[in-house]
């Protein structure tokens, strides 16, 4: 058998065929499906999102992960793995075992431009894991979040071809975009937008309905056929914002963290140092420039922020105990034993993205409305529940990243990108314990293939393949002492970079985190930026800069950067963030590219944002052409957008709505007073909006047959993004609702024929200037 080729052609022997069947002496055999080596084990894969280094208990952080406790106490805990620091990029890198500007991924997919090495298009040359155990025979599922599926592609038109049931899942539950409603998400099952199993006031949580539908499978596939082994591939949307969690959690941490960040770091390099996942003599980092302490807080301030970091520690414990309860079924299944079990405890350092002072509703501040702390103390009760949106201030970040500097997005320091991993395998690894060789999430694909015992293939699908550029690791699964196999990495995201080389890391940050695009920052030239050196050998944290002391060893790691970015993909530099594809060259494609209009049916899964038509900075008109058969009828015609920013145009009690939802605060509504009627075909709305700039007003005017039945006046508009996950959606409303009035799905109930979406004038901005102002309101 050939497993260097896939899809895998068994040579069969060949049997001389009878002319009657009755005098056919020797046998015919069937085809047999490809096998996995002998014992072959299940692999379980699971990724937490925005968890920093210093954040689990497993490793000496405040929020208790009992389940990673308990698999780092029989496996083995890594205390030198690595990531992007950021999330697209490293779930590329670790599906794919080849470094994420190899595979178009070195930002987020959101934000692809056409260079090779941040197109946001993984090439057929970089198949999946998944597509290589599938081909050699295992049962492939992944359930949670992507985020590595084209925005340009997620319509009905497709390509398919990076959905994740064309790469190399056989089963798909999840999520394709950056972050999701823990209580309302829209969810695919493989290509199909689904309903969650039951509502939010019915209990519903999506991390615990990723755990449901991740056993339901692989019961199903042990059932079946209990030979054959399976890949499960776990990616939580916990815990990204928003802190969402379930009742029974939210008090869970009442308390805990009134003695703030500051106080935090110490508490938790001490326990680090008890558990031995840092060297006994690391020192802390220093800590990051402009960022407040603890002591600079007023009450309040200490008050909200202290709640935040409560809902994210209570947040991580619910994940991990969902974890568990997977963990739990295995062994009561007798699968765990030989099931390889890589639980990473994040896709890049803790986020800083929440600001200075965190938020009520983390997607405002995307639009760049900041939330103060007296807002937040508004609602303060209603903080972590299906009403809220928030997110914890940067400075936590810096304390859960302990004992490092930064954070994610900061590619250049460990802050960024070293996070925990645990290895759990009974039957695979022969002593549990701690291992301390250098490892990054590359290394995640070949470590899988060795364990299954495959290659990995020349060609996939007839297209040849790229080397793996990982390297892997079940070589210290027997011997904890062993010497380092990954011994150079680069590291790069927004123009923060660096490179590890046989224990010296030299690097530069670029652009702080919470700086995404600050209106007026002057950002240095590449080669005016000022790098550090650090000898991890001896210190551990990076906390002492050896540049000036050592500058020629300095300059020989810059150029070594260089080589590799230049191996690699990573060049041109870019430090562009959300600019980064704004101008027309850079655009990816659109289903509206050269389109003014498009005519919408009630039977099509939902369009993302990045893939609808746009609706800020502008004017549009939304027609809905419909029959009520002369009955009273009610549901959603057209809504994009949810319960944290969006519009809807809708029928309540018969008669027709428009409500718009100011990501900022405040709804506006536009109603007609006399009920449809069986004459009645088509409800529009046209917004008109004023010009002079990004956020600004309007009038929406509602009309039944070209008869104006209302107006209302919009003061103010939400500037570029109403969310990452909802959807414009047609005659149904799937996620979160605009506004409280609508609930649940509303679907219209009356017959609804297609909403023809008209957008009158230019589309987006062209002036570099327009540009760059409809950028910066993204932060």
């Amino acid at each position: 058998m050939n497993r260097h080729s896939i899809p895998i052609v068994r040579t069969d022997p060949h049997i001389s065929a009878a002319v009657d069947y009755r005098d056919q002496q020797e046998p015919f055999t069937r085809p047999q499906p490809v096998r996995p080596p002998e014992g072959a084990p299940n692999v379980l894969l699971i990724m937490l999102d925005d968890v920093g280094f210093g954040t689990a208990s497993a490793f000496g952080g405040p929020c208790r992960t009992p389940t990673a406790d308990r698999l780092a106490a029989d496996g083995v805990k890594y205390t030198r793995f690595h990531t992007t620091a950021l999330c697209s990029p490293t779930r590329t890198a670790t599906l794919t075992g080849r470094n994420h500007h190899s595979v178009g991924f070195g930002v987020i997919a959101e934000q692809a431009t056409a260079a090779p090495g941040y197109n946001g298009t993984r090439p057929a040359s970089a198949a999946t894991v998944a597509r290589i155990l599938q081909g050699n025979g295992y049962a492939t599922g992944a359930f949670g979040k992507m985020h590595q599926t084209p925005t340009w592609e997620i319509s009905e038109a497709g390509p398919f071809d990076r959905w994740p049931t064309r790469e190399g899942f056989d089963r798909f539950y999840g999520f394709l975009g950056a972050e999701s409603d823990q209580f309302s998400p829209v969810l695919y099952r493989d290509f199909t937008v689904v309903d969650p199993p039951c509502s939010p006031e019915e209990g519903y949580h999506m991390s615990e309905d990723l755990v449901d539908r991740a056993m339901e499978w692989i019961e199903s596939v042990g059932t079946m056929d209990p030979d054959k082994p399976w890949f499960c591939y776990l990616p939580f949307g916990a815990c990204h914002a928003p802190l969402q969690v379930p009742d029974s959690y939210l008090d869970k941490y009442r308390g805990e963290f009134d003695h703030g960040w500051d106080r935090q770091r110490e508490i938790t390099l001490e326990r680090q140092k008890q558990l031995g996942v840092v060297a006994p003599d690391t020192e802390l980092a220093p800590w990051a420039p402009d960022l407040p302490h603890w002591d600079d807080l007023d009450a309040d301030q200490k008050k909200v922020s202290a709640r935040l970091m409560e809902l994210y520690a209570a947040f991580l414990e619910h994940t991990d105990d969902q974890v568990g309860r997977l963990v739990d079924r295995l062994q009561e299944t007798g699968a765990l034993d030989n099931t390889l079990v890589l639980y990473m405890l994040g896709d890049n350092g803790a986020s800083a993205e929440g600001g200075m002072e965190g938020s009520f509703n983390y997607l405002a501040g995307l639009n760049g409305y900041k939330q103060t702390t007296a807002e937040v103390l508004e609602k303060f009760d209603e903080l972590g529940t299906p009403t809220s949106y928030p997110h914890y201030p940067a400075s936590w970040a810096m304390a859960l990243d302990t004992p490092y500097q930064w954070t994610k997005q900061a590619a250049s320091h460990y802050g960024g990108t070293r996070n925990g991993l645990i290895a759990h395998w009974p039957e695979g690894i022969a002593e549990s314990g701690i291992r301390d060789q250098w490892h990054h999430c590359v290394d995640i694909t070949p470590t899988i293939l060795e364990a299954v015992g495959v290659p990995a293939p020349d060609t996939v699908d007839g297209v040849p393949q790229k080397p793996m550029e990982g390297v892997a690791m079940n070589y210290t699964f027997a011997d904890a002492d062993a010497e380092d196999r990954h011994t150079t990495q680069y590291f790069e995201i927004y123009g923060n970079r660096g490179i590890y080389d046989h224990g010296w890391t030299a690097v530069t940050l670029h652009r702080a985190p919470w700086l995404m695009a600050t209106h007026g920052l002057q950002l240095p030239a590449f080669d005016e930026d000022r790098w550090e050196l650090y000898d991890t050998t001896v210190d551990w944290s990076q906390a002492r800069d050896l540049a000036a002391e050592y500058p020629e060893k300095l300059e020989e790691l810059k150029q070594k950067f260089l080589v590799e970015a230049a191996r690699y993909q990573v060049l041109p530099l870019d430090d562009r963030t959300v600019t980064r594809n704004a101008a027309p060259k850079d655009r990816p494609p659109h289903p509206l590219r050269g389109r003014t209009s498009i005519t919408l049916y009630p039977h099509m899964n939902g369009l993302p944002e990045k893939a609808a038509p746009p609706f800020f900075n502008r004017s549009y008109r939304i027609t809905a052409t419909l029959e009520t058969g002369g009955n009273p009828c009610e549901g959603t015609l057209a809504s994009v957008g949810g319960r944290f920013g969006g519009l809807a145009l809708y029928v309540l009690d018969s008669k027709p709505v428009f409500c718009y939802n100011f990501s900022g605060g405040g709804l506006t509504f536009v109603r007609g007073e006399v009920p449809l009627t069986a004459e009645n075909r088509e409800v529009s709305v046209a917004f008109e909006y004023d010009g002079g700039g990004i956020g600004k007003g309007g009038t929406a005017t509602l009309s039944v047959d070209g008869v104006v039945v209302g107006t209302g006046r919009i003061e103010k508009t939400t500037r570029a993004i109403f969310s990452m996950n909802e959807q414009l959606d047609i005659g149904i409303n799937r996620g979160s609702p605009v506004c409280d009035e609508v609930d649940g799905r509303f679907e219209f109930s009356g017959r609804l024929h297609h909403v023809r979406i008209d957008l009158p004038g230019e589309g987006r901005p062209e002036t570099a200037e327009e540009r760059r102002r409809v950028a910066l309101a993204t932060h």
